[in-house]
């Protein structure tokens, strides 16, 4: 891949579609990979020097691996723009641009990837605080290891039922352009939790097939919650091992036709501390189905972080399975969504499970950016459990997907409901070329609760400062909360505080 300096090129970006130039074949690949800091940016010279001199700057290969199109292939816009996407998708990138260019009318096509890297390496340090609860981590994570596009973590951490030590390796190009390796282990304070995954995605729209394997073990304590109360502790037993994969029926960049299939072995138990001897259940499970869908994505700036474009998949979808386990279930899965000019509405529905468990989800998420440095978002979703295993009963406070100023456990159970309306206020962008501000008003209202007791929901309305990194690979925002609490699940003040990640949509 060539470096390019000063070079006087006519641009024929595939979005704009100039009638005067038609590219047919890609001649030749250019790339330019830009360090965290340049001579343009704000930042004080002697934190930019520091941080450039300590950065390895992203190896020029692992560039050219995520680009779907080649010399002497035909030119193809959606390819071109899934390239782009394919490179933020690697997060070690704070900005990215693909396009064509020719140095004058009627040359040679060459595609151009402008890349700039971002801050990787990341000493881990958070705390978070809802209604009395605290949660804290220290650690270490780099997601961009020498240049290669390889996440390392270790990171302790401490919540109200457990504490953990968790180490995480990832590289989306273990073996060769397109081989994902994934190890995560967590040593906790209760037991101790493992996984693994290598193989090949579907790593592009017109990707002819994929191959997975994956695995997970544990050995844990499993805790089960009712109205903020601990009702079930139970030991949790699992080793599993599987492999799926898939084919596509006339790929293509547009769309997708794929026939997928699985096979997994597991053993799996709950039992109180100390039975002797402990159960010993064996599962085999096969699944196999169809999935439908088309391509359709928007880029947005300041909608879940700062100062980076964001890829939201809208695309349209159908995903339908059978599940073959001493008997025949299902799942399936569907999304629909309408785009503006500005803004858009996504809806999608999910169930399956098995022949006694059952997990359904469903929502709808309206983002409107029609009013300048606003971001206005309406979120509703609900679910239903059925039979669900000990300890994976629906907590909003764990998964993020409930009223933010209640605490851990506050609500719990199999039937969960949760409404938001947020107006995300862009204040500063680029403060001292490090972090941007956000102001946003909120009103919230959902819970959890199980099947043979009333609704218990919550809700609160207040306001957030929102912020964020603008030179980290990854502008994930934080949040400080204040508002006022309501409903059946309010215990203790009505005024709460919480200190926490932001809510991604």
């Amino acid at each position: 891949m060539a470096i390019v300096t000063a070079l006087a090129f006519v641009r024929l970006d595939a979005q704009t579609n100039s009638p005067t130039v038609r590219p047919s074949t890609v001649a030749t690949i250019i790339g330019e990979n830009r360090n965290i800091f340049d001579s343009s940016d704000p930042t004080p010279g002697w934190v930019a020097n520091l941080a450039n001199g300590l950065h390895v700057r992203t190896r020029h290969w692992v560039i050219r691996r995520r680009l779907l199109l080649n010399p002497g292939d035909p030119f193809d816009p959606a390819r071109l723009e899934e390239s782009e996407r394919a490179l933020r998708t690697l997060g070690v990138f704070r900005s990215v641009r693909v396009d064509t260019v020719r140095s004058q009318p009627g040359d040679r096509l060459a595609v151009r990837a402008v890349t700039s890297d971002g801050w990787s390496t990341q000493p881990q340090a958070s705390y978070t605080t809802v209604g009395g609860d605290k949660t804290w981590e220290v650690g270490f994570r780099e997601r961009n290891f020498l240049g290669t596009a390889t996440e390392l973590a270790l990171v302790y951490g401490e919540n109200p039922d457990r504490n953990r030590l968790d180490f995480t390796f990832i590289n989306q190009h273990f073996v060769g352009r397109r081989a994902l390796m994934q190890l995560k282990y967590a040593a906790l304070s209760d037991g101790n939790q493992g996984e693994w995954v290598l193989g090949m995605p579907f790593h592009e729209t017109a990707a002819p097939h994929s191959l997975i394997t994956y695995g997970q073990t544990a050995d844990e304590r499993v805790l089960s919650f009712r109205d903020d109360s601990l009702i079930l502790t139970q030991w949790h037993r699992l080793v599993r091992v599987g492999i799926t994969g898939g084919i596509a029926l006339k790929p293509n960049t547009h769309s997708y036709n794929r026939l997928w299939a699985g096979w997994e072995w597991r053993r799996e138990d709950f039992a109180d501390s100390g039975t002797t001897p402990f159960p010993r259940s064996l599962f085999t499970t096969v699944r196999a189905g169809i999935d439908l869908g088309s391509v359709r994505f928007r880029v947005l700036e300041h909608f879940n972080s700062y100062a980076r474009r964001e890829d939201v998949d809208l695309s349209p979808s159908l995903r339908l399975g059978a599940v073959f386990e001493s008997g025949i279930g299902y799942e399936a899965l569907a999304r629909a969504s309408v785009v503006w000019n500005r803004g858009f509405v996504l809806a999608q529905v999910g169930t399956g499970g098995g022949l006694d468990s059952t997990r359904t989800r469903a929502g709808v998420t309206a983002v409107s950016q029609n009013l300048e440095r606003h971001t206005l978002i309406l979120h509703a979703e609900g679910g239903l459990l059925t039979n669900p295993k000990p300890g994976r009963e629906f907590d909003p406070w764990l998964e993020q997907r409930g009223p933010r100023l209640f605490g851990i456990h506050d609500f719990t159970g199999t039937r969960m409901t949760w409404f938001v309306l947020e107006d995300r206020i862009l204040l500063v962008d680029d403060v001292l070329g490090l972090m941007a501000l956000g102001l946003a008003p909120f009103v919230e209202y959902g819970g959890a609760w199980y099947a043979d007791e009333p609704a218990r929901q919550g809700g609160n309305a207040g306001m957030s400062l929102r912020f964020g990194p603008t030179r980290a690979v990854r502008g994930e925002a934080a949040e400080l909360a204040f508002g006022y609490r309501f409903g059946q699940g309010v215990k203790g003040k009505r005024w709460a505080v919480s200190l926490r990640k932001g809510f991604s949509f």
